[in-house]
């Protein structure tokens, strides 16, 4: 029997390189934002307004963002969320302002917070459930990749044509995206380089056939079901810290740790490495344990629940330390955890693929509140008291929303009839 080619592992490489971009071009303020304090005499305050405009419009637009692309698709849905950033991207290079550095991350939070909603509804419509968390990580992994492979690239154009430079560059990698997406991206019913084996295994599950006969499902509705409640808690509380963890790390470790811009450069790639082995380990673990007779929800949950207890252990760790290496080496592994919790996949594990953008959105839009508030706190907490405070909420987040996950949502693996 001929194995059907795995065209659906190209369609999540893909998306990965398009969530690269996305945290590329999201992060590049984060690393030079030490460079442009000094010339631009912002303050640490001013940062703080700046990456909350971001999060402000990204919070709004992520539940919009949502509902566009499950009534326009995501092959065009996401080809012009891809677009549009990377032009908005190359705009930084000519903001001189706080309002100014405000009003263009407030537009790239409009439009980037179209990629995950956008990433996940692709992820369903390409993957049969047992494999939807290794889809995911993979996808996921791209935000890490491009936050690492930001440090290096971002550092090396600031250093050697000038930090407005590097907003170019990591703009015009997303145009180039967009083509090859064009191209490339096409449902499986209709994709002209899909075998009817691979065809037949994602569509596996008779999920397909259910959303097509099922018609539209009201916001309504999903907000009434228990689950839901348990996939936003998910967003609310964990959200908060992967903004924390993208916009402040390489501030703290130059603030507290005394790393230059070079150092930032050399070694900041390495927590976000690890955080993208955590997205791809958060789906390949329980694939591995699946595939050894574990159900996906035992298999799925005992990662989690490991991740919850190492965690708070590490922020003791990266806190109590001194030496640039315990830093590195402890937000790693905070990293790496956070990665295997995969907080973005549970929708994919319980619900159909017609409500996977909404869900993500609205999802989305709440943890982006609760991260907009969060930008505001530490700005004022860090200007009054120390990282202590923030760090202590991290070690905390995940083993409460893995209760009220286990409470709310219940088994997962089992697609929900709504």
């Amino acid at each position: 029997m001929q194995h059907p080619k795995p065209l659906r592992w190209k369609i999540a490489i893909l998306l990965s390189l398009a969530a690269g971009l996305n945290y590329m071009d999201r992060n590049t303020l984060a690393i030079l934002i030490g460079t442009i304090e000094k010339e631009l005499h912002f303050t640490d305050a001013d940062y703080a307004n700046i990456t909350a405009a971001f999060v402000f419009s990204y919070t709004v637009m992520y539940a919009v963002s949502g509902r566009i692309v499950d009534r326009i698709g995501t092959r065009k849905g996401l080809s012009i969320a891809v677009g549009s950033w990377s032009v908005i991207s190359i705009l930084h290079a000519a903001a001189r302002t706080v309002a100014q550095f405000s009003v263009v991350r407030f537009l790239l939070g409009v439009v980037e917070s179209a990629n995950f909603p956008a990433g996940i509804k692709a992820v369903t419509e390409w993957f049969p459930v047992k494999e939807r968390a290794l889809a995911v990580g993979i996808f996921n992994a791209g935000a890490a990749a491009g936050a690492a492979v930001a440090a290096p690239v971002v550092s090396f154009c600031a250093l050697y044509f000038g930090w407005r430079m590097a907003f170019v560059v990591t703009g015009v990698l997303g145009v180039i995206w967009v083509v090859a997406w064009m191209f490339f991206y096409h449902l499986p019913a209709v994709h002209p380089g899909i075998s009817a084996e691979e065809k037949a295994l994602i569509l596996q599950d008779g999920e397909q056939q259910q959303a097509e006969q099922s018609g539209k499902v009201s916001i309504r509705r999903l907000l009434r079901l228990k689950a839901t409640w348990g996939c936003f808690s998910a967003r609310i509380l964990i959200d908060p810290v992967t903004y924390f963890l993208l916009f402040w790390i390489p501030k703290f470790l130059q603030d507290k740790r005394g790393f230059s811009l070079q150092d930032v450069g050399a070694t900041v790639w390495i927590p976000y490495a690890a955080l993208g082995v955590g997205t791809v380990l958060g789906g390949a673990i329980p694939k591995w344990l699946i595939e050894r007779g574990w159900s996906l929800n035992r298999a799925r949950k005992s990662v989690m629940l490991a991740a919850s207890i190492a965690i708070p252990l590490l922020c003791v760790l990266l806190y109590a330390g001194s030496s640039m290496t315990v830093a590195i080496s402890a937000i790693a592994g905070i990293m790496l955890s956070h990665g295997l919790w995969s907080n973005i996949t549970i929708p994919t594990e319980i619900y159909p693929r017609r409500v996977q953008a909404t869900i993500t959105g609205l999802g989305g839009t709440l943890g982006g509140v609760t991260g907009f508030i969060s930008q505001k706190l530490i700005g004022a907490t860090l200007g009054t008291y120390s990282y202590l405070p923030i760090f202590t909420y991290v070690g905390l987040a995940y083993i409460v929303t893995f209760v009220l996950v286990v409470w709310l949502v219940g088994r997962l693996g089992v697609i929900r009839t709504i």
